[in-house]
């Protein structure tokens, strides 16, 4: 629809920001993004000198609290944690019952909202109360994305275990067997690379839930929404979908040289933030090439180096989170669907951290709009339309 401007005062709109670009309307201690540079940074730590040495329940401390943990502090949030795994008989039953070709983030964001009802506090603002909540949703997401996924392909739920890590448990609940020690490292620092990233679209929203004073459920219900969209945290799915259109005898080169011909998008590259490699990718890669090379799928990973050089010849952009962590997930055998399910089991940390930071110096969050529309126009009754 042609839209007429030429009636429109812009003198009181100084500027058009479309997506909000360049524009800072919070203050924050969580992360910090370098996009020149490619750093990030979780509450002063850098992500390398993170991943590979903290695990994830030490980077869940450090968002919330914006420390890392000594060892008693540890101790007592990781056995908080395995206290709090168990869902309500009402979510998995919901679970069980929902349509199995459901997407697995909306089962998400449908119980994750569910969990508010059985939580008695659920409408307790205290920044005390959101703590025990936060620890209360980062443990129960890992039981609700595995139960559902073994729901839908007719195995039986298990039971959490009261030990051991969110990635050894949330790895057994998935797969019926205990992990080895080398699936729940990839799997542990999956989870810490994919914690925090700055005031991204979830966690834009879940700040702007929080805003309002509703509860900390709400805010990562929506901050669910948000991701599931494949513009975000979907991506991952749609670079794994992509490569598996192929076979072994593709001509990779041609395959994605025909694409940007045709001005198709290729999923998991460039970044609003970095114009460099992202961070994150740079661990995601290497984890994909021992894991590939592991499992015999080095197919993958060669795919995925020529299809970085390519982009990086023709468009000068770098692969970003999503790319690499398509392949590291696909080569541990789980299914592409639920890696952005994943992406929210982690992100969960950091969406309940800035939910804590905006309630602590609340401000409404109400942006102008720019109108394009008429003024003023003569009513006429629906007779005479």
């Amino acid at each position: 629809m042609e839209t007429n401007t030429q009636n429109i005062d812009l003198s009181d709109y100084p500027h058009l920001d479309r997506g909000l670009e360049g524009i800072v309307a919070f203050s924050s201690r969580k992360s910090f993004i370098d996009g020149a540079k490619g750093d990030l940074i979780y509450s002063g730590y850098n992500i390398n000198d993170l991943a590979g040495n903290a695990t994830f329940e030490e980077v869940c401390f450090l968002l919330w609290n914006e420390r890392l943990p000594n060892r008693e502090e540890l101790t007592d949030l990781c056995h908080k944690l395995q206290a709090e795994r168990e869902l309500p008989e009402a979510v998995v039953n919901y679970i069980k019952s929902t349509n199995k070709q459901a997407h697995p983030m909306s089962v998400l964001r449908t119980a994750v909202s569910m969990l508010a009802d059985f939580d008695d506090e659920a409408e307790d603002k205290s920044e005390e109360a959101n703590i025990r909540k936060s620890i209360r949703m980062t443990a129960k997401m890992p039981g609700i994305i595995a139960a559902f996924d073994r729901v839908r392909n007719g195995k039986d739920v298990v039971a959490p275990l009261s030990e051991h890590s969110t990635a050894y448990n949330f790895l057994y609940m998935l797969n019926g067997e205990e992990p080895g020690e080398n699936a729940e490292k990839i799997m542990d620092l999956c989870l810490v690379l994919h914690a925090e990233h700055g005031m991204n679209a979830s966690t834009f929203t879940c700040r702007s839930i929080c805003a309002t004073e509703s509860d900390i459920y709400s805010a990562v219900a929506g901050a669910i929404g948000s991701l599931k969209g494949p513009l975000h945290g979907g991506a991952n799915t749609a670079v794994m979908n992509m490569l598996k259109q192929l076979d072994k005898n593709t001509d990779i080169t041609a395959f994605v040289k025909g694409k940007l011909e045709r001005k198709e998008k290729i999923m998991g590259f460039g970044h609003r933030v970095y114009k460099t490699m992202d961070p994150r990718a740079t661990h995601l890669r290497k984890m994909a090439h021992d894991l590939a090379k592991e499992v015999d799928m080095e197919y993958l990973y060669n795919w995925s180096e020529t299809i970085l050089d390519i982009m990086k010849s023709e468009k000068n952009i770098d692969p970003n989170v999503d790319f690499f962590s398509a392949t590291v997930y696909y080569s541990i055998g789980i299914e592409p669907d639920l890696y952005t399910a994943i992406f929210a089991m982690s992100r969960i940390s950091g969406w309940t951290a800035h939910y804590l930071e905006q309630a602590g110096n609340n401000r409404l969050i109400r942006p102008r709009q720019l109108y394009l529309g008429e003024k003023n126009l003569p009513f006429t009754p629906v007779e005479q339309r």
